[in-house]
C-alpha cells in the first residue's frame, strides 16, 4: 500500500526533475469577485496547465525561497511529490506581521484527498516560527480555490501588498491568522 508522507524541502532536493510527472491542470467554470465590498460569483471558463517551462520557472521561484529563508513543504506519495507548497520568509506589512503563501498545489490525480489541508496546517507551523502572526495569499479566484481557503480559516486580507496584488489583479487577497 502507498504512503503519503510530509516534509520540508532541503534546496538540493529542489532539482529540475522534481516536478516532472506533477499534473498542474486546472479547468475553472465559476469565479469569484470582490465588487463594491460585495462578494460575487461569474462565469469566466478557462483551463492551467503547466508546461515543462512553467514547471522550471516554479522550481526555480522554490530555490530562491529557501535561500532567501523561506521554507517548502512536500506531499510524497512512495518517492513521487503529489504536492507542495511554500512560505516566504521576509516579513511584510504595517506591523510586520504577514508572511506570503505563493504555492500550494496538490497534482490532478490526488485531489479531494485532504493533502492540500495537511500542507497548509504545515505552512502555518513553520510561519509560526519564521515570526509571523498571518499567512498572506493571493489566492486564485475560483469557486473551488476559494471554498478551499475558507474551508481552512481565510479571510479577506486586511492590508494588501501592492507588490503581490500586481503580480494577478484577478487573484483575491486572503489572510489567515496563525
Amino acid at each position: 500500500m502507498e504512503e503519503m508522507t510530509y516534509r520540508e524541502l532541503k534546496l538540493e532536493e529542489l532539482g529540475s526533475t522534481l516536478l516532472s510527472r506533477f499534473n498542474r491542470f486546472q479547468e475553472t467554470r465559476r469565479v469569484w469577485y470582490i465588487e463594491d465590498g460585495q462578494w460575487k460569483q461569474k462565469d469566466d471558463h478557462f483551463v492551467e496547465r503547466w508546461d515543462e517551462a512553467k514547471k522550471q520557472w516554479v522550481l526555480q521561484d522554490l530555490r530562491r525561497c529557501v535561500q532567501n529563508g523561506g521554507v517548502v513543504v512536500g506531499a510524497f506519495l512512495d518517492e513521487t511529490m503529489v504536492g507542495f507548497a511554500n512560505v516566504e520568509g521576509a516579513l511584510f506589512g504595517s506591523q510586520k506581521e504577514y508572511l506570503e503563501l505563493p504555492y500550494i498545489h496538490v497534482t490532478h490525480e490526488c485531489r479531494g484527498k485532504r493533502i492540500g489541508r495537511e500542507l497548509f496546517a504545515l505552512c502555518c507551523e513553520k510561519a509560526t516560527k519564521l515570526g509571523a502572526k498571518k499567512l498572506y495569499i493571493a489566492a486564485h479566484p475560483s469557486i473551488e480555490t476559494q471554498q478551499f481557503y475558507r474551508s481552512v480559516g481565510c479571510t479577506l486580507a486586511q492590508e494588501i501588498n501592492p507588490a503581490i496584488y500586481e503580480r494577478e489583479p484577478l487573484d483575491i487577497q486572503l489572510e489567515r491568522l496563525l
